[in-house]
Protein backbone atom coordinates (compact mmCIF):
# COMPACT_ATOMS: atom_id res chain seq x y z
CA UNK A 1 0.00 0.00 0.00
CA UNK A 2 1.78 3.29 -1.27
CA UNK A 3 1.98 5.91 1.39
CA UNK A 4 -0.79 8.39 1.94
CA UNK A 5 2.08 11.42 2.83
CA UNK A 6 3.93 12.94 0.42
CA UNK A 7 6.88 13.85 3.51
CA UNK A 8 7.36 10.28 3.60
CA UNK A 9 7.15 9.18 0.15
CA UNK A 10 9.38 11.66 -1.05
CA UNK A 11 12.30 9.55 2.14
CA UNK A 12 13.69 6.98 -0.50
CA UNK A 13 17.47 6.69 1.44
CA UNK A 14 17.40 7.79 4.73
CA UNK A 15 21.08 7.25 4.77
CA UNK A 16 21.76 10.42 2.07
CA UNK A 17 19.44 12.00 4.63
CA UNK A 18 21.59 11.41 7.27
CA UNK A 19 24.31 12.11 5.54
CA UNK A 20 22.76 15.85 4.54
CA UNK A 21 21.94 16.28 8.41
CA UNK A 22 25.49 15.34 9.22
CA UNK A 23 27.23 17.71 6.49
CA UNK A 24 25.03 20.70 7.72
CA UNK A 25 25.80 20.25 11.27
CA UNK A 26 29.61 20.15 10.86
CA UNK A 27 28.73 23.51 8.90
CA UNK A 28 27.49 24.93 11.52
CA UNK A 29 30.30 24.67 13.86
CA UNK A 30 29.67 21.13 15.77
CA UNK A 31 33.03 19.36 16.25
CA UNK A 32 31.08 16.03 16.12
CA UNK A 33 27.91 14.77 14.92
CA UNK A 34 25.39 12.02 14.71
CA UNK A 35 22.63 12.34 12.44
CA UNK A 36 19.80 9.60 12.71
CA UNK A 37 16.01 8.85 11.12
CA UNK A 38 13.64 6.55 11.69
CA UNK A 39 10.91 5.78 9.01
CA UNK A 40 8.08 3.35 10.47
CA UNK A 41 4.19 2.61 9.40
CA UNK A 42 1.58 -0.05 11.00
CA UNK A 43 -2.12 -0.70 11.33
CA UNK A 44 -3.77 -1.45 14.17
CA UNK A 45 -7.78 -3.07 14.01
CA UNK A 46 -9.28 -3.45 17.75
CA UNK A 47 -12.78 -5.53 17.99
CA UNK A 48 -15.06 -5.44 21.22
CA UNK A 49 -17.97 -7.79 22.07
CA UNK A 50 -17.86 -9.19 18.20
CA UNK A 51 -17.86 -6.43 16.32
CA UNK A 52 -14.82 -3.95 14.74
CA UNK A 53 -14.80 -0.73 16.58
CA UNK A 54 -11.48 0.80 15.17
CA UNK A 55 -9.60 0.25 12.19
CA UNK A 56 -6.31 2.41 12.12
CA UNK A 57 -3.14 3.33 9.93
CA UNK A 58 -0.32 5.63 11.20
CA UNK A 59 3.28 6.92 9.33
CA UNK A 60 5.64 8.67 10.69
CA UNK A 61 9.72 10.35 10.03
CA UNK A 62 11.80 10.95 12.67
CA UNK A 63 14.64 13.00 11.98
CA UNK A 64 17.69 14.01 14.77
CA UNK A 65 21.10 15.06 15.03
CA UNK A 66 23.21 15.21 17.86
CA UNK A 67 25.79 17.32 18.06
CA UNK A 68 29.01 18.04 19.92
CA UNK A 69 30.91 20.94 20.41
CA UNK A 70 33.98 21.54 22.43
CA UNK A 71 32.68 19.62 25.61
CA UNK A 72 29.11 20.18 25.51
CA UNK A 73 26.42 18.57 23.17
CA UNK A 74 22.78 18.79 22.53
CA UNK A 75 20.46 17.46 20.57
CA UNK A 76 17.33 18.14 18.21
CA UNK A 77 14.79 16.79 15.97
CA UNK A 78 11.84 17.13 13.80
CA UNK A 79 9.34 15.14 11.14
CA UNK A 80 10.33 17.23 7.69
CA UNK A 81 13.01 16.19 5.29
CA UNK A 82 12.63 19.72 3.58
CA UNK A 83 16.03 21.27 3.45
CA UNK A 84 15.05 24.29 5.09
CA UNK A 85 14.50 22.23 8.21
CA UNK A 86 17.03 20.16 8.32
CA UNK A 87 19.41 23.45 8.21
CA UNK A 88 17.81 25.01 11.06
CA UNK A 89 17.99 21.88 13.18
CA UNK A 90 21.52 22.04 12.43
CA UNK A 91 21.71 25.40 13.54
CA UNK A 92 19.91 24.97 16.31
CA UNK A 93 21.60 21.79 17.70
CA UNK A 94 25.04 23.81 17.30
CA UNK A 95 23.19 27.14 19.08
CA UNK A 96 21.71 25.00 22.03
CA UNK A 97 25.36 22.87 22.56
CA UNK A 98 27.20 26.07 22.99
CA UNK A 99 24.81 26.97 25.84
CA UNK A 100 24.83 23.66 27.50
CA UNK A 101 26.87 22.34 30.18
CA UNK A 102 29.79 20.51 30.20
CA UNK A 103 30.42 17.30 30.14
CA UNK A 104 33.99 15.45 29.34
CA UNK A 105 32.44 12.33 28.47
CA UNK A 106 29.86 13.01 25.49
CA UNK A 107 32.14 12.28 22.59
CA UNK A 108 31.44 9.69 19.83
CA UNK A 109 32.96 6.10 19.91
CA UNK A 110 36.40 6.10 18.97
CA UNK A 111 36.51 5.46 15.43
CA UNK A 112 39.02 1.86 16.21
CA UNK A 113 36.42 0.36 18.08
CA UNK A 114 33.18 0.78 15.23
CA UNK A 115 31.35 -2.01 13.62
CA UNK A 116 32.32 -2.56 10.34
CA UNK A 117 30.31 -5.64 8.92
CA UNK A 118 27.04 -7.27 11.13
CA UNK A 119 25.02 -10.25 10.88
CA UNK A 120 21.16 -10.40 9.41
CA UNK A 121 18.98 -11.42 12.36
CA UNK A 122 16.09 -11.76 10.55
CA UNK A 123 14.48 -9.21 12.03
CA UNK A 124 12.24 -8.08 8.81
CA UNK A 125 9.33 -9.89 7.83
CA UNK A 126 8.75 -8.51 4.35
CA UNK A 127 4.52 -9.29 4.59
CA UNK A 128 2.36 -6.46 4.90
CA UNK A 129 -0.18 -5.71 7.28
CA UNK A 130 -3.81 -5.23 5.86
CA UNK A 131 -6.56 -4.12 7.02
CA UNK A 132 -9.07 -7.51 6.43
CA UNK A 133 -6.62 -9.37 7.71
CA UNK A 134 -6.34 -6.88 10.93
CA UNK A 135 -9.90 -7.23 11.41
CA UNK A 136 -9.81 -11.31 11.10
CA UNK A 137 -7.38 -11.27 13.40
CA UNK A 138 -8.77 -8.90 16.26
CA UNK A 139 -12.24 -10.78 15.83
CA UNK A 140 -10.84 -14.15 16.59
CA UNK A 141 -8.61 -13.59 19.53
CA UNK A 142 -12.34 -11.59 20.69
CA UNK A 143 -14.38 -15.03 20.05
CA UNK A 144 -11.68 -16.84 21.50
CA UNK A 145 -12.55 -14.72 25.08
CA UNK A 146 -16.11 -14.48 24.88
CA UNK A 147 -16.30 -18.21 24.78
CA UNK A 148 -15.03 -18.79 28.09
CA UNK A 149 -17.67 -19.80 30.55
CA UNK A 150 -18.16 -16.67 32.78
CA UNK A 151 -16.48 -13.99 30.51
CA UNK A 152 -19.54 -10.91 30.58
CA UNK A 153 -17.98 -9.07 27.59
CA UNK A 154 -14.29 -8.52 25.86
CA UNK A 155 -13.26 -4.77 27.00
CA UNK A 156 -10.92 -4.66 23.85
CA UNK A 157 -8.90 -7.24 21.35
CA UNK A 158 -6.74 -6.20 19.22
CA UNK A 159 -4.43 -6.79 16.49
CA UNK A 160 -1.47 -4.72 14.72
CA UNK A 161 1.72 -4.81 12.51
CA UNK A 162 4.11 -2.29 12.40
CA UNK A 163 7.48 -2.04 9.94
CA UNK A 164 10.32 0.79 10.59
CA UNK A 165 13.72 1.52 8.95
CA UNK A 166 16.12 3.14 11.10
CA UNK A 167 19.70 4.66 9.24
CA UNK A 168 22.55 6.95 11.23
CA UNK A 169 25.57 8.36 10.08
CA UNK A 170 28.07 9.60 12.66
CA UNK A 171 31.52 11.65 11.70
CA UNK A 172 33.52 9.78 12.83
CA UNK A 173 32.90 7.12 9.97
CA UNK A 174 29.74 5.28 11.11
CA UNK A 175 27.19 4.85 8.77
CA UNK A 176 24.66 1.56 9.43
CA UNK A 177 21.12 1.06 9.07
CA UNK A 178 18.41 -1.64 9.74
CA UNK A 179 14.89 -2.46 9.03
CA UNK A 180 12.41 -4.01 11.25
CA UNK A 181 8.81 -5.58 11.73
CA UNK A 182 6.38 -6.57 14.51
CA UNK A 183 3.35 -8.30 14.36
CA UNK A 184 0.68 -8.55 17.81
CA UNK A 185 -2.09 -9.39 19.13
CA UNK A 186 -4.05 -8.35 22.87
CA UNK A 187 -6.77 -9.17 24.32
CA UNK A 188 -8.48 -7.69 27.51
CA UNK A 189 -11.64 -9.30 29.06
CA UNK A 190 -14.33 -9.01 31.72
CA UNK A 191 -16.04 -11.23 33.88
CA UNK A 192 -18.57 -11.09 36.78
CA UNK A 193 -21.80 -8.63 36.79
CA UNK A 194 -22.23 -5.23 38.65
CA UNK A 195 -19.54 -4.18 41.11
CA UNK A 196 -18.05 -7.57 41.25
CA UNK A 197 -17.05 -7.29 37.29
CA UNK A 198 -12.69 -8.33 37.28
CA UNK A 199 -10.50 -7.65 33.82
CA UNK A 200 -7.37 -9.73 32.89
CA UNK A 201 -5.68 -9.87 29.79
CA UNK A 202 -2.83 -11.75 27.61
CA UNK A 203 -0.76 -10.70 24.74
CA UNK A 204 1.52 -11.85 21.82
CA UNK A 205 3.92 -10.05 19.94
CA UNK A 206 6.65 -11.41 17.13
CA UNK A 207 8.93 -9.91 14.78
CA UNK A 208 7.29 -12.42 11.96
CA UNK A 209 3.55 -12.87 11.60
CA UNK A 210 3.86 -16.82 11.49
CA UNK A 211 5.93 -16.90 15.24
CA UNK A 212 3.02 -14.65 16.63
CA UNK A 213 1.01 -16.64 19.38
CA UNK A 214 -1.85 -18.57 18.30
CA UNK A 215 -4.82 -16.27 18.30
CA UNK A 216 -7.41 -18.39 20.17
CA UNK A 217 -4.90 -19.02 22.47
CA UNK A 218 -4.72 -15.48 23.56
CA UNK A 219 -7.89 -14.63 23.61
CA UNK A 220 -8.54 -17.96 25.89
CA UNK A 221 -5.82 -17.11 28.31
CA UNK A 222 -7.31 -13.60 28.59
CA UNK A 223 -10.91 -15.09 29.00
CA UNK A 224 -9.37 -17.78 31.54
CA UNK A 225 -7.76 -15.36 33.61
CA UNK A 226 -10.08 -12.63 34.22
CA UNK A 227 -13.05 -15.60 34.54
CA UNK A 228 -10.13 -17.02 37.83
CA UNK A 229 -10.37 -13.34 39.45
CA UNK A 230 -14.10 -13.19 40.57
CA UNK A 231 -14.81 -12.71 43.93
CA UNK A 232 -11.64 -11.86 45.09
CA UNK A 233 -10.94 -11.30 48.86
CA UNK A 234 -8.59 -9.25 51.16
CA UNK A 235 -5.60 -11.19 52.76
CA UNK A 236 -4.07 -10.51 56.12
CA UNK A 237 -0.92 -8.90 57.11
CA UNK A 238 2.27 -11.47 57.16
CA UNK A 239 5.38 -12.70 56.10
CA UNK A 240 4.70 -15.61 53.01
CA UNK A 241 6.62 -16.83 49.99
CA UNK A 242 5.85 -15.16 46.75
CA UNK A 243 5.51 -16.60 43.58
CA UNK A 244 5.49 -14.41 40.72
CA UNK A 245 3.41 -15.19 37.62
CA UNK A 246 5.77 -15.19 34.50
CA UNK A 247 4.25 -12.29 33.34
CA UNK A 248 5.62 -10.61 36.29
CA UNK A 249 8.75 -12.19 36.94
CA UNK A 250 10.30 -9.95 34.08
CA UNK A 251 9.58 -6.95 36.52
CA UNK A 252 12.18 -8.23 38.89
CA UNK A 253 15.05 -8.92 36.97
CA UNK A 254 14.29 -5.55 35.19
CA UNK A 255 14.57 -3.72 38.99
CA UNK A 256 18.06 -5.59 38.81
CA UNK A 257 18.80 -4.41 35.05
CA UNK A 258 18.01 -0.89 36.54
CA UNK A 259 20.53 -0.97 39.37
CA UNK A 260 23.25 -2.05 37.20
CA UNK A 261 22.91 0.31 34.29
CA UNK A 262 25.82 2.84 33.79
CA UNK A 263 23.88 5.78 34.03
CA UNK A 264 23.06 4.83 37.84
CA UNK A 265 26.45 3.44 38.31
CA UNK A 266 28.14 6.35 37.16
CA UNK A 267 25.93 8.54 39.50
CA UNK A 268 26.33 6.26 42.45
CA UNK A 269 22.38 6.34 42.98
CA UNK A 270 21.98 2.34 42.77
CA UNK A 271 22.07 -0.43 45.64
CA UNK A 272 24.59 -2.32 43.53
CA UNK A 273 27.32 0.61 43.07
CA UNK A 274 29.34 -1.70 45.41
CA UNK A 275 28.54 -5.41 44.46
CA UNK A 276 30.08 -5.99 41.49
CA UNK A 277 31.87 -9.50 41.83
CA UNK A 278 29.82 -10.22 44.32
CA UNK A 279 27.25 -13.28 44.46
CA UNK A 280 23.46 -11.32 44.37
CA UNK A 281 21.72 -14.37 43.33
CA UNK A 282 21.56 -18.09 44.37
CA UNK A 283 24.24 -20.35 43.41
CA UNK A 284 23.87 -21.73 39.23
CA UNK A 285 21.71 -18.52 38.95
CA UNK A 286 22.26 -17.00 35.04
CA UNK A 287 21.06 -13.60 33.68
CA UNK A 288 22.43 -13.04 30.17
CA UNK A 289 21.96 -10.24 27.31
CA UNK A 290 22.26 -11.64 23.77
CA UNK A 291 21.29 -8.35 21.12
CA UNK A 292 22.29 -11.19 18.31
CA UNK A 293 19.40 -13.51 18.95
CA UNK A 294 17.56 -14.20 15.42
CA UNK A 295 14.33 -12.75 14.94
CA UNK A 296 14.60 -11.69 19.15
CA UNK A 297 12.56 -8.75 19.82
CA UNK A 298 15.21 -6.83 21.24
CA UNK A 299 17.67 -7.71 18.77
CA UNK A 300 20.34 -5.15 17.14
CA UNK A 301 23.47 -5.94 15.23
CA UNK A 302 25.23 -3.03 16.22
CA UNK A 303 23.96 -0.27 19.20
CA UNK A 304 23.04 3.57 18.96
CA UNK A 305 27.02 4.17 19.06
CA UNK A 306 27.94 2.25 16.10
CA UNK A 307 29.70 -0.42 18.15
CA UNK A 308 29.36 -4.49 17.10
CA UNK A 309 26.43 -5.66 19.62
CA UNK A 310 27.73 -8.77 21.23
CA UNK A 311 26.08 -11.07 23.99
CA UNK A 312 26.84 -10.47 27.56
CA UNK A 313 26.70 -12.16 30.94
CA UNK A 314 25.30 -10.33 33.33
CA UNK A 315 24.86 -12.68 36.26
CA UNK A 316 27.27 -16.17 36.30
CA UNK A 317 26.67 -19.01 38.86
CA UNK A 318 24.68 -16.33 40.87
CA UNK A 319 27.35 -13.29 40.62
CA UNK A 320 27.47 -9.79 39.26
CA UNK A 321 29.60 -9.84 36.25
CA UNK A 322 29.60 -6.44 34.18
CA UNK A 323 27.34 -3.28 34.61
CA UNK A 324 26.00 -2.09 31.11
CA UNK A 325 27.61 0.83 29.74
CA UNK A 326 27.70 2.90 26.83
CA UNK A 327 30.33 5.14 25.83
CA UNK A 328 29.83 7.92 28.02
CA UNK A 329 29.10 6.13 31.12
CA UNK A 330 32.34 3.56 30.01
CA UNK A 331 34.54 6.79 30.44
CA UNK A 332 33.45 8.36 33.64
CA UNK A 333 33.44 5.04 35.51
CA UNK A 334 37.08 3.75 33.75
CA UNK A 335 35.96 0.82 31.71
CA UNK A 336 34.88 0.10 28.25
CA UNK A 337 31.36 0.11 26.56
CA UNK A 338 29.41 -3.15 26.51
CA UNK A 339 28.25 -1.71 22.92
CA UNK A 340 24.74 -1.57 24.83
CA UNK A 341 23.33 2.27 23.94
CA UNK A 342 20.15 2.71 22.95
CA UNK A 343 19.41 3.98 19.57
CA UNK A 344 16.66 7.08 19.65
CA UNK A 345 16.24 9.36 16.90
CA UNK A 346 17.47 13.13 18.25
CA UNK A 347 19.04 11.94 21.47
CA UNK A 348 21.76 10.75 23.11
CA UNK A 349 22.48 7.58 23.79
CA UNK A 350 21.77 5.45 26.96
CA UNK A 351 22.77 1.90 28.61
CA UNK A 352 19.90 -0.57 28.00
CA UNK A 353 19.43 -3.94 27.60
CA UNK A 354 18.54 -6.04 24.47
CA UNK A 355 17.21 -9.70 24.86
CA UNK A 356 17.44 -10.92 28.68
CA UNK A 357 16.98 -14.16 29.53
CA UNK A 358 17.22 -15.73 33.30
CA UNK A 359 18.01 -19.64 32.73
CA UNK A 360 15.19 -21.92 33.92
CA UNK A 361 15.26 -24.07 37.19
CA UNK A 362 14.05 -27.73 36.69
CA UNK A 363 10.86 -27.31 38.65
CA UNK A 364 7.24 -26.34 37.29
CA UNK A 365 5.18 -23.74 38.91
CA UNK A 366 2.89 -26.17 40.28
CA UNK A 367 5.60 -28.26 41.87
CA UNK A 368 6.63 -25.05 43.28
CA UNK A 369 2.87 -24.00 44.61
CA UNK A 370 2.25 -27.28 45.98
CA UNK A 371 5.15 -27.38 48.25
CA UNK A 372 3.89 -24.03 50.24
CA UNK A 373 1.95 -24.00 53.31
CA UNK A 374 0.71 -20.47 52.90
CA UNK A 375 1.66 -18.03 50.22
CA UNK A 376 0.67 -15.72 47.80
CA UNK A 377 0.82 -16.61 43.91
CA UNK A 378 0.63 -12.48 42.11
CA UNK A 379 -0.45 -12.25 38.58
CA UNK A 380 -0.84 -8.50 38.54
CA UNK A 381 0.92 -5.81 40.06
CA UNK A 382 0.44 -1.68 40.29
CA UNK A 383 2.18 1.09 41.08
CA UNK A 384 5.74 0.80 42.74
CA UNK A 385 8.14 2.29 45.64
CA UNK A 386 11.37 1.56 44.36
CA UNK A 387 14.10 3.55 46.83
CA UNK A 388 17.42 3.37 44.54
CA UNK A 389 20.17 3.39 47.04
CA UNK A 390 18.57 0.80 49.43
CA UNK A 391 16.79 -1.37 47.06
CA UNK A 392 13.73 -1.47 49.07
CA UNK A 393 10.49 -2.46 47.33
CA UNK A 394 6.82 -1.96 47.62
CA UNK A 395 4.18 -2.54 45.26
CA UNK A 396 0.48 -2.66 45.00
CA UNK A 397 -0.68 -6.51 44.30
CA UNK A 398 -3.28 -9.12 43.24
CA UNK A 399 -3.53 -12.62 42.72
CA UNK A 400 -4.23 -16.21 44.43
CA UNK A 401 -3.73 -16.83 47.95
CA UNK A 402 -2.04 -20.08 48.11
CA UNK A 403 -3.00 -22.78 51.16
CA UNK A 404 -1.78 -26.43 51.57
CA UNK A 405 0.13 -26.26 48.33
CA UNK A 406 -2.79 -25.51 46.44
CA UNK A 407 -4.76 -21.95 44.68
CA UNK A 408 -7.07 -21.22 47.41
CA UNK A 409 -9.27 -17.81 46.29
CA UNK A 410 -8.39 -14.98 44.52
CA UNK A 411 -6.47 -11.67 46.51
CA UNK A 412 -6.97 -8.72 45.71
CA UNK A 413 -6.14 -5.10 47.17
CA UNK A 414 -2.75 -6.14 48.62
CA UNK A 415 0.92 -4.77 49.05
CA UNK A 416 4.12 -6.45 48.67
CA UNK A 417 6.91 -5.37 50.13
CA UNK A 418 10.68 -6.35 50.38
CA UNK A 419 14.53 -5.79 50.16
CA UNK A 420 15.58 -6.27 46.14
CA UNK A 421 18.90 -7.27 47.86
CA UNK A 422 17.56 -10.10 49.87
CA UNK A 423 14.65 -10.53 47.54
CA UNK A 424 17.68 -11.88 44.79
CA UNK A 425 19.23 -13.45 47.30
CA UNK A 426 16.52 -16.27 47.71
CA UNK A 427 15.07 -16.29 44.51
CA UNK A 428 14.00 -19.40 42.58
CA UNK A 429 13.67 -20.02 38.92
CA UNK A 430 10.69 -22.28 37.58
CA UNK A 431 11.07 -24.26 34.24
CA UNK A 432 8.62 -22.23 32.52
CA UNK A 433 10.60 -20.24 30.30
CA UNK A 434 8.82 -17.94 27.74
CA UNK A 435 10.05 -17.29 24.36
CA UNK A 436 7.94 -14.65 22.70
CA UNK A 437 9.45 -11.24 24.97
CA UNK A 438 12.66 -9.89 24.81
CA UNK A 439 12.68 -10.44 28.99
CA UNK A 440 12.54 -13.81 29.03
CA UNK A 441 11.99 -14.97 33.18
CA UNK A 442 10.26 -18.00 33.61
CA UNK A 443 7.76 -18.11 37.30
CA UNK A 444 10.20 -16.94 40.48
CA UNK A 445 9.90 -18.06 43.33
CA UNK A 446 10.44 -15.20 46.02
CA UNK A 447 11.54 -15.56 49.87
CA UNK A 448 11.94 -12.99 52.09
CA UNK A 449 8.30 -10.39 51.21
CA UNK A 450 6.02 -9.15 53.59
CA UNK A 451 2.28 -9.49 52.38
CA UNK A 452 0.00 -6.43 53.67
CA UNK A 453 -3.58 -6.87 53.45
CA UNK A 454 -6.27 -6.10 55.78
Amino acid sequence: MPSENPEITAVTDLSALCEKLLDLSLKAGADQASASAALSEGMEASARDGAIEDVGRSETLDVGVRVIVGARHACVSASSRKDGALEEMAVRAVAMAREAPEDPYCALADPGALASDWPDLDLYDPTEGDAGRLRDDALAVDEAARAVPGIAKSESSTASWRRSEIATVMSNGFAGGRKGSFWSASCSAIAGEGLGMERDYAYGVARWRDDLRALEAIGREAGERAARRVAPRKVKTGAVPLVFDQRLASSIVGHFLGAINGASVARGSTYLKDRMGERLFPEGFTITDDPLQARGLGSRPFDGEGLAAKPLTLVEDGILQTWLLDCGTARQLGLTSTASASFAVGSSPRPTSSNVTLAPGTRSPEEMIAGIGNGFFVTEMMGASINSNTGDYSRGASGFWIENGEIAYPVTEATVAGNLIEMFGGLEAANDLPIDRSMKVPTLLVQGCHVAGT
